[in-house]
């Protein structure tokens, strides 16, 4: 009989398991955070305001994500009603140093970003006198270092008081029972946990966890543990020109601190500029070398950040993405529709959009034996087409 195959064990993620994530914008005091989010949103929900802690409640958007397939899909069935992929977008208050011990609006800042599952951070490489900086000076490696400091310290308080918790119910525990062995790997993953922020001076999500590990750190919702998108931003000359001091600096800091971060350099200035023109003069005025908005971008770049994916259903009445998590199965998938196509599951017609796209109809993917049914089993992919089946 031949060995069966080892079946590659699937990597669980590290967050909160859903698919209604959101992301924070995070940063110290007059970055342009607030005017960020008000130019993502196409709102004034943000308070921009030249002193510190203009925002103190955060606000919260959804910002449509841009997709080309989404585009094709309406233009082919031409429906009534278009529903693209939306990111949810929360504007929050600037972090000052010192705020993990409370200082300025620290702790309830700090919780405010422990809500939201992953963080786009806003640092500021432009020069303008006339907006103060709350540390007297522009260095953007110094402002980094200060929120990476700030989000740590934070994080090691919460785990050393959740560590001190499970050691002192722990003081009984035996060798024998599940129970006592789960609680035993529970504070060995916490301590670990401990380590990489203290010894190893990493954030969590750089480490590498095993399925148990991340199963217990994700229910520590961990500061460090969140996902970044740095967002350099710019003078608009020097977005136009590509050109900062401070970027070659800033790409080796996160090399150093935080690999495999993403980096984007994007203008406020320019997109405030663009946001004030008439749909007609926005494009015309971004077809100039390097004017081009980077607001699309930098969402894409948030929803990927949050492992998410979408998948399409489609009709004259409607075509709408809906978003899930990476991994996903088929009968999660249907719920996020509606509760009963979950529950009461039987199949799902499951065309890729790619081959649509070529043979131009559902008929004629159909005839090409493209369209495919697929059960319970089937883990959805960035981009399917799909038609549930359910039970009565």
């Amino acid at each position: 009989m031949p060995p069966k195959k080892a079946v590659a064990e699937k990597k669980v993620l590290l967050g909160r398991p859903s698919n209604n994530l959101k992301i924070g914008i995070v940063g110290l005091p007059n970055v342009g955070k607030s005017s960020f989010f008000n130019v993502l949103s196409d709102t004034d929900l943000g308070k921009a305001a030249n002193f510190p802690y203009a925002t103190i409640n955060p606000e919260e958007a959804r910002i449509p994500v841009p997709d080309t397939r989404f585009e094709w899909l309406c233009d082919l069935y031409k429906p009534v009603s278009r529903v693209p992929a939306f990111l949810t977008c929360i504007d929050i208050a600037g972090l000052t140093a010192g705020a993990s011990t409370g200082a300025g609006l620290g702790n309830a800042f700090l919780s405010h970003v422990r809500a939201v599952d992953g963080i786009f951070q806003v640092v500021r490489a432009f020069d303008d006198a006339e907006v103060i900086h709350v540390e007297g000076d522009v260095d953007p490696l110094r402002d980094m270092a200060i929120i990476q400091t700030e989000l740590r310290l934070k994080d090691i308080e919460w785990v050393e008081k959740h560590l001190d918790g499970l050691k002192r119910s722990g003081r009984s525990l035996g060798n024998n029972s599940l129970a006592d062995k789960a609680k035993k790997e529970e504070i060995a993953t916490v301590e670990k946990v401990l380590k990489a922020l203290t010894v190893d001076s990493k954030d969590v999500r750089k480490v590498d966890w095993s399925n148990k590990e991340i199963e217990v750190v994700n229910g520590l919702t961990l500061l460090t543990a969140k996902p970044i998108t740095y967002l350099v931003n710019l003078s608009e000359k020097d977005y136009i020109r590509k050109k900062n001091k401070w970027l070659p600096k800033i790409k080796a800091w996160i090399d150093a601190n935080n690999p495999g971060d993403p980096l984007i350099p994007f203008s406020v200035a320019l997109e405030e500029r663009l946001a004030q023109l008439p749909e007609d003069e926005k494009a015309e005025a971004q077809k100039e070398p390097g004017t081009q908005s980077g607001l699309g971008k930098i969402t894409q770049a948030g929803y990927s950040s949050l492992d998410l994916i979408r998948y399409f259903t489609c009709g004259p009445d409607e075509v709408r993405a809906w978003t899930i998590r990476k991994g996903t199965k088929a009968p999660q998938a249907a719920g996020v529709i509606h509760s009963d196509f979950e529950n009461k599951f039987v199949c799902g017609e499951i065309m890729s959009y790619d081959d649509l796209k070529e043979y131009g109809s559902e008929s004629a993917v159909k005839a090409a034996g493209k369209l495919r049914q697929q059960g319970k089993p089937y883990e959805m992919i960035d981009g399917d087409i799909a038609y549930w089946k359910s039970g009565a």
